[in-house]
C-alpha cells in the first residue's frame, strides 16, 4: 500500500492538539472517531507543510528560553519546534495506535546538514516508523525532514516509548564498561517556571511540564523539564564549538524535577566527537549526548 501523503495548509494549534491528546482519559471519549489511540499499527501516513517561515517574535523567545545567541541562522533544535505541531497532528490522528498521553520521549537525534538561515522557507515532512519491541514496552520513532527547495537540510529522529508489554530482553549493564561522565563545566539552577517558559516558546504545553498539580495527574511529584529544552540548553552551552554541519544524538534518562540544580559536562575527542551530559548534584544521569561533525554527508534526497 502506498504511503498516504497529507498536506496541511497551516500549523495545527498546540492547545487544541493537547486537548485531543488528553481526550482518551475522559470516560467514553476514546470511542469518538476523531480521538487517537484506536489504530492497530503505525499508519503509513506522511504529513507535509510547505512554505514554513520563522516567526520574528517566536525565535527570540525561543533563544532566550534555551540560552542561544540570536543569529541569522537557526539552532538545529528550533527546527524541531517548527515540526512539532506535525508530530502532534500525526499522533492524535484516529489511526494512530497509542494515545499521546503516557508516551515517553527517550531518544532524539538531529542531523544538521548545513546552517539554515532565518529567512529561508522550509518544507517539512513528518512520518512515524513501525513499532519495535523495547525491554520496557514498545517504541517508535517520528522522522522529520526539512527541505529548502529540493535540498534536504535537516533531519530529526524522535524515539518514543509506550510502557507495558515489553518483549525484548534487556542486557545487564557492565559497570566496568560504563564511560565516566565528562568533566563538569557549569552548574545550572533551574526554577519552577522553566517548563511554562519553554512551553510558551516552543508550543509544547504538555501538562507534565506546566505545573506541579497537572504533573501529579501523570505520576510525577513535580513538574519536569522538557527533554528538548535540556538538549537545546546543552547545544547552547556548546554553541561556539559546533561545526556548521553535525549530527547530535541524546538519550533522555531520569526526568529533571523542577526546581532543580544540575551540572553540565563535556569533553571532546578527535575520534569520537564531543560527549556531553547533564547530571544531578547526586550524579544521577538526566541526559547523555554526543555531537559529531558530519564530514562527507550522503547525497541529498530529492522531493518525491
Amino acid at each position: 500500500m502506498a504511503t498516504e501523503i497529507r498536506d496541511l495548509t497551516g500549523a495545527p494549534g498546540s492547545l487544541g492538539l493537547y486537548a485531543r491528546a488528553a481526550a482518551p482519559m475522559v470516560p467514553g471519549a476514546s470511542l469518538l472517531p476523531f480521538v487517537g489511540g484506536r489504530g492497530s499499527e503505525i499508519p503509513d501516513l506522511e504529513l507535509r507543510m510547505q512554505g514554513v517561515r520563522v516567526d520574528s517574535e517566536d525565535l527570540p523567545r525561543y533563544t532566550r528560553a534555551c540560552g542561544f545567541r540570536l543569529a541569522d541562522t537557526l539552532p538545529s533544535t528550533y527546527i524541531h519546534v517548527l515540526a512539532f505541531p506535525l508530530h502532534m497532528a500525526l499522533m492524535t490522528d484516529a489511526s494512530f495506535p497509542f494515545p499521546v498521553v503516557g508516551l515517553v520521549h527517550v531518544e532524539n537525534r538531529i542531523v544538521q546538514r548545513r546552517p539554515v538561515h532565518v529567512d529561508e522557507a522550509l518544507s517539512l515532512r513528518v512520518r512515524a516508523t513501525p513499532v519495535e519491541p523495547h525491554p520496557k514496552g514498545r517504541q517508535f520513532t517520528i522522522v522529520s525532514e526539512a527541505y529548502v527547495g529540493d535540498e534536504l537540510v535537516w533531519e530529526d529522529f524522535s524515539t518514543n516509548l509506550r510502557f507495558g508489554g515489553g518483549s525484548a530482553t534487556e542486557q545487564p549493564k557492565d559497570p566496568k564498561r560504563r564511560k565516566a561522565a565528562p568533566p563538569v563545566h557549569a552548574t545550572w539552577k533551574l526554577d519552577g517556571g522553566l517548563g511554562r517558559r519553554y512551553g510558551a516558546a516552543s508550543g509544547d504545553r504538555n501538562p507534565i511540564h506546566m505545573h506541579d498539580l497537572s504533573a501529579k495527574l501523570f505520576g510525577f511529584p513535580r513538574a519536569i523539564a522538557h527533554g528538548m529544552w535540556t538538549k537545546a540548553h546543552c547545544l547552547a552551552a556548546l554553541e561556539g564549538r559546533l561545526p556548521s554541519a553535525y549530527e547530535v544524538e541524546v538519550a533522555f534518562k531520569k526526568p529533571i524535577l523542577l526546581p532543580a540544580t544540575v551540572t553540565f559536562g563535556s569533553e571532546s575527542a578527535a575520534k569520537d566527537g564531543t560527549r556531553f551530559s547533564v547530571r544531578s548534584e547526586e550524579d544521577a544521569p538526566h541526559l547523555d549526548g554526543t555531537v559529531r561533525p558530519l564530514g562527507n554527508s550522503p547525497g541529498q534526497r530529492k522531493k518525491s
